[in-house]
């Protein structure tokens, strides 16, 4: 299957636009910059698309490892009034935390 050609270039704008999206406060030199990386990043991936895999065959690691892993035992937790202890705001048995969605849901 043949995936089309990308040659991406990633400008402060768009820059700009998901950092807001992200609530993340960038000077324009910052934009400009991160705007700059990211082509390069995207060029570096679109080469590496295009390196010949045929007849290579997929792995997730080059070597022959396999995870050594404990066994799930069940312990007891911390409790929910030493889990609270230093948090900043509480409400009931939960942490209050400040709502990040527009309008305060």
């Amino acid at each position: 299957m043949s995936q089309p050609t990308t040659s991406a270039k990633i400008d402060a704008a768009r820059v700009a636009h998901v950092a807001k999206l992200a609530r993340l406060s960038l000077s324009a030199a910052e934009c400009e910059r991160y705007a700059v990386q990211l082509t390069q990043i995207l060029s570096y991936a679109e080469r590496l698309r295009r390196a010949p895999t045929e007849g290579v065959s997929p792995l997730s690691n080059p070597n022959d490892v396999v995870n050594v892993t404990r066994t799930d035992e069940v312990a007891p937790s911390i409790g929910v009034a030493a889990a609270l202890a230093n948090a900043p705001q509480k409400h009931g048995s939960s942490f209050r935390v400040p709502a990040v969605l527009e309008g305060g849901a």
